[in-house]
């Protein structure tokens, strides 16, 4: 039996910061350093009193999902059109599908699982190409 890896998170313990969109804050969840950076995983809400921009773009992912905690948050995906989460709402996002937001509700919370963890952010012209 291992125990390498072993990690718990608590809400009581919660810390967000901001991160890669300057209009969410991220809260790790201790998985990127418990696998050795192979997933991360990551509650986002929205930042109070931040505004709202997004550009088409894709990351460059190997696996991601996004599962929908609170709120709703709407995206416009390559090939797929506009896709609505509510809460309960989870979606997978294929590696490399272009993708932007459209808008979220000021409450939104999401989980992230995503890996790699160092995954890179490319912005494209445009969601169809």
């Amino acid at each position: 039996m291992t125990i390498q890896g072993f990690v718990a998170s608590h809400a009581k313990d919660a810390e967000f910061e901001r991160g890669l969109r300057s209009f969410y804050e991220y809260r790790d969840l201790g998985i990127k350093k418990a696998t050795e950076g192979r997933v991360d995983a990551h509650v986002i809400r929205a930042a109070a009193g931040k505004d709202f921009s997004s550009q088409p773009h894709l990351h460059k992912t190997e696996f991601q999902l996004v599962y929908v905690l609170k709120g709703w948050i709407e995206f416009e995906y390559e090939g797929q059109g506009v896709v609505r989460l509510e809460a309960g709402s989870c979606v997978h996002q294929p590696p490399g599908i272009r993708h932007r937001e459209l808008g979220h509700s000021d409450d939104i919370e999401m989980l992230e699982i995503v890996l790699p963890a160092g995954f890179a952010t490319e912005e494209v012209a445009s969601v169809n190409g």
